[in-house]
């Protein structure tokens, strides 16, 4: 976080501008309360020369208690000033936005408070008389404006007596309801309102009629700039339900809000944070299924939460996406690697199975914990920043937006279940996918080459496994594969027998048959293997090779073509090996010597 965002939200939330007020100091700088101008933030920006970066602190009136309560590295003991009412603040990459959001927002309600001077034993004060002042003629003006009825009867139920949070929404609720129908059409334009968490009650009447026609506007789809402060106002209605049939439809009318207002330009990103978070909120209060809470949750919060799930079990999920996730938590240098300019499909293969085989190398010391932590339960506290009336007690129930979050009620207490930013360590990610980026490189000859850390030598095995199983997968495809057409076999052989005959003298007929004959008699084909689709004769020819004695003879015997045999054999245990494991050259059989093993074991581990 930048010291930058918090003064963002402090003009945006409560249009309080930074003040700079030493010239001689440039990188001192404070935020007011807008009502009492007083100090609740000092701001303090400082170069580091050893660093060679800026380094940026504040110190927050929002009480030391903080430091308890918190117990967070970037929080510490004030800097400059002094007193139990002041923290500081170390703006760096771990300080989470919103934990000083929610202090700079104490630190403005505690600026609220104001004490008073109680004087006692008071010595006898002489009498005092007091003359009643004559009242003068106001001079003539324009006639006062006349006021809508409805704007009068709206006034007539504000209740005076308490200030507390719940009262204010309450009876922010109730005056909503009573005019969630009203429409105006003032002619004016820029409510100059400056109040945080406003409701009616903080508007004058001209900046009521002002906010009503802008309403209306709104409703209508017109959407016109105006006040932070106004904006809020018909948001908090939403939250309420006010101007809304349902959950739903409320939701439905945030996001056009969003669309139609903060899609313009108008409003901001805190307001945009606010809204989406609000959203979130909304659905899972009033226990939206799954899918619709999806629908209407903050996007941020679900493409985080998506990541992670793509993570936990990258086995499950495709190479763009379990790619996506590691850009997600590593930015924009890990897609704008060179590797992926070599093939996208490729490069993202590549760094995907780096995290797996990084996940599998893990063993117990698991990976993915150690750089994400594990979900954690805490309380939860929706709508704590907006104007909200809990009418009655919530429901129990459990609400979940995905494998990563979920949200249960019990008792009328929230809680949230999730991988908190707190737990999670990122160093050993970025150092496994520093280290990938570097090797894929030079593996794949991209030019750019990184320099070495040795921090991340632990990573490098991980990478080597990755590239070892590429370059055996890429040499396996483009191995020849032997297709054979198992349906013409047979016609193959009834054609090499025709033609063989064909081709026979008589006299070669003759002693063919002289041969054969005794050959029959005196050695009887082998009997078929039970299991096997190979006959007696084909065993035999195995047997043979596998002995290392020549086939030929067997295939004489038998009257058989070599590469016809050879064929068969090889089809009989396509099922077995998916390959040939008889080769013929030149008539010649001889065994794949690869197969060799396989085949005796497959033939009982007796060839002779």
């Amino acid at each position: 976080m930048e010291l930058s965002e918090l003064t963002d939200y402090a003009r945006e939330k409560y249009q309080i501008e930074e003040q700079r007020k030493w010239n001689g100091f440039p990188g001192f700088s404070v935020l007011s309360h807008p009502q009492t101008g007083k100090w609740v933030a000092l701001l303090m920006r400082q170069w580091d020369s050893e660093s060679g970066e800026e380094l940026e602190f504040c110190d927050l009136k929002c009480g030391v208690q903080t430091l308890a309560e918190y117990r967070l590295p970037y929080l510490a003991p004030p800097i400059r000033m002094k007193g139990p009412m002041w923290i500081s603040v170390a703006f760096r990459d771990g300080t989470d936005a919103e934990v000083v959001f929610r202090l700079f927002d104490r630190a403005v309600t505690s600026g609220d408070q104001r004490g008073f001077t109680m004087v006692l034993d008071r010595p006898p004060q002489p009498e005092i008389r007091l003359h009643r002042d004559t009242p003068l003629p106001l001079p003539p003006g324009p006639p006062l404006e006349a006021l809508p009825e409805r704007l009068r009867e709206m006034k007539r139920l504000y209740e005076y007596g308490s200030n507390s949070p719940e009262m204010r929404a309450a009876i922010f609720l109730r005056q909503g309801r009573f005019m969630e129908d009203f429409e105006d059409d003032a002619s004016w334009e820029g409510i100059g309102i400056t109040c945080y968490f406003p409701t009616y009650h903080d508007l004058t009447t001209r900046q009521l009629r002002g906010y009503f026609a802008w309403r209306t506007h709104v409703r209508k789809g017109d959407c016109q700039p105006v006040a932070a402060s106004a904006a809020y106002i018909y948001l908090y209605e939403l939250l309420n339900l006010i101007g809304a049939e349902s959950p739903e439809d409320a939701l439905r009318k945030l996001k056009d809000f969003e669309k139609g207002y903060l899609d313009a330009g108008f409003g901001g990103e805190q307001m945009r944070a606010n809204l989406r978070r609000w959203s979130t909120e909304l659905a899972v209060v009033h226990g939206l299924p799954e899918e619709a809470a999806r629908r209407f949750a903050d996007p941020a919060m679900l493409q985080r939460d998506e990541a992670l799930a793509a993570l936990q079990n990258p086995d499950e999920r495709a190479d763009g996406e379990v790619f996506s996730a590691l850009c997600f938590f590593d930015g924009k240098r890990l897609s704008q690697s060179p590797v992926l300019r070599c093939g996208k499909e490729q490069g993202e293969r590549l760094f995907s199975q780096v995290w797996r085989q990084a996940l599998r190398q893990s063993g117990e010391k698991d990976l993915f914990t150690r750089c994400f932590g594990k979900p954690a339960e805490s309380p939860w506290h929706p709508f704590a920043n907006a104007v909200y009336c809990w009418e009655k007690k919530p429901e129990d129930g459990e609400v979940h937006l995905g494998p990563c979050r979920s949200f249960r009620c019990q008792n009328g207490v929230w809680r949230t279940r999730a991988f908190e930013k707190l737990s999670m360590d990122q160093r050993l990610l970025h150092g496994l996918l520093r280290q990938a980026d570097l090797m894929l490189r030079r593996h794949l000859k991209t030019g750019g080459y990184l320099k070495e850390h040795p921090e991340d030598a632990w990573a490098a095995p991980i990478v080597r496994a990755v590239i070892a199983a590429e370059e055996k997968a890429a040499a396996e495809a483009a191995r020849p594969k032997l297709v054979l057409n198992l349906g013409g076999l047979d016609q193959i052989r009834r054609d090499a027998l025709i033609t063989r005959d064909s081709l026979m003298t008589e006299e070669e007929r003759e002693e063919a048959e002289a041969v054969e004959v005794p050959a029959v008699a005196q050695a009887p084909a082998p009997e078929a293997l039970p299991g096997l689709s190979l006959d007696g004769i084909q065993l035999e020819i195995l047997r043979a090779l596998l002995n290392g004695s020549p086939a030929e003879s067997i295939l004489r015997a038998h009257r058989l073509m070599p590469a016809m045999t050879a064929d068969m054999i090889n089809e009989a245990l396509f099922d077995e090996f998916g390959d040939s494991v008889i080769d013929c050259e030149n008539d010649i059989l001889s065994l794949v010597e690869d197969y060799r093993e396989d085949l005796i074991r497959l033939l009982g581990g007796n060839h002779s």
